[in-house]
């Protein structure tokens, strides 16, 4: 017996696994073996000891009416009141739990060659079951890998710690490409398990949140929340928006974001094949929030007209239109998806220019040098 749990324990470290689920993977092999040797229907339970280094096996048998339903499902783990007083005396109850112990040397080499195969299928679904709840609480995190292969179909497949991600085509960049041994950062967007890939990693370039992760590992106000990123759109390697706030009045989103001379923003742009990223200020106010969401375009005046249904009218100037819109609508539909509302451009009269000339700016205010004003206040 000692043997057995000995082997136990060295399964557990080849496998990486906890002592604590190789235990219970041994359990559950007893018990099947147990069922093998017997019966499908029988009920058993396996206690081991990792002190003493022992096992044991216990058949249960549970006293129940005559008219009992388990007959049916589970005749061999059940009896009937008279028949057990008859065989175990007058003082049993129904309810009662008959107890016998299961030798499973008395079985043979058979049983001793099942246990040992049920071992290592228990186990390996051990290591399958940790390794799917590791990767599980990562899901929605960025990763990363290094590329091994693409087939034909254009997939990716990138060597992640024990298991395999995959990047499919529609989960990359517009225009990326990568080749075996390329370090590749994705998010992982979930764990899955496939008749022919088995375990695996499935992985995205493509996702808003993608963005939202590389913003926070590139700007320490992000990932110690000082800026909060509300939401986020993109057109993958095209464009992006990012709304942000903060609640403290000394620090500019904005600025925190982009960085010093565009360092923070320019980096994860790099990152993400070229994307332009436009960062904007979130309001809870949807008409500021949709009239900054459509920068650089100047807007005239913005009206929700359904807020049930968020759709809002946005009034505007005809050379600002084009800029609302932006290439191929790129803009509106991505301040649409960034605000959460359907936004109805309505073009107005008139011209919205920013002009450079010096005579429009305003002029300083001239300082005065007379303290008359101030000599009542010392009466």
């Amino acid at each position: 017996m000692e043997k057995i749990v000995d082997i136990i324990e060295a399964m557990a470290h080849e496998k990486n696994i906890s002592l604590e689920s190789a235990v219970d993977a041994f359990k559950e092999a007893l018990i099947k073996t147990a069922k093998k040797c017997t019966s499908y229907t029988s009920h058993f339970e396996a206690n081991v000891d990792m002190e003493k280094k022992d096992y044991s096996v216990e058949q249960i048998i549970t006293v129940v009416k005559d008219n009992d339903e388990r007959f049916k499902t589970e005749p061999d783990s059940v009896i009937t009141l008279e028949e057990a007083r008859e065989e175990y005396g007058e003082d049993i109850d129904l309810g009662d739990e008959l107890r016998s112990a299961f030798i499973l040397e008395e079985h043979g080499r058979t049983a001793s060659h099942n246990l040992f195969r049920e071992l290592q299928y228990h186990i390996q679904r051990r290591v399958e079951q940790d390794l799917f709840e590791k990767y599980r609480e990562k899901v929605g995190s960025i990763l990363i890998g290094t590329v091994n292969r693409i087939d034909d179909k254009d997939n990716t497949f990138i060597e992640i710690g024990e298991l395999k991600g995959i990047l499919s085509q529609r989960n990359r960049i517009k225009g990326e490409k990568f080749k075996v041994g390329d370090t590749v950062k994705a998010l992982l967007r979930f764990v899955s398990i496939d008749p022919e890939y088995g375990m695996f990693l499935e992985l995205t370039r493509t996702a808003p949140k993608f963005l939202e992760k590389l913003m926070e590992k590139e700007v320490p106000e992000i990932a110690d929340n000082t800026v909060e990123i509300i939401a986020s759109s993109r057109i993958p390697g095209q464009r992006a928006k990012l709304a942000l706030k903060t609640d403290f009045p000394n620090i500019d989103p904005i600025g925190a974001a982009v960085g010093v001379k565009g360092t923070r923003i320019n980096s994860v742009s790099k990152e993400l094949n070229g994307e332009n990223i436009d960062c904007v200020e979130y309001s809870p106010i949807p008409e500021v929030f949709i009239t900054r969401s459509l920068s650089p375009s100047i807007v005239q005046s913005v009206k929700v007209t359904d807020r049930k249904n968020k759709k809002a009218l946005v009034n505007i100037t005809s050379d600002q239109k084009a800029k609302a819109i932006g290439k191929n609508g790129i803009n509106i539909r991505l301040a649409s998806m960034l605000t959460g509302y359907t936004i109805e451009l309505n073009e107005i009269e008139g011209v919205t220019q920013r002009s450079s000339d010096s005579s429009n700016q305003p002029k300083e205010v001239e300082k005065t040098k007379n303290t008359d004003a101030l000599a009542d206040l010392f009466k």
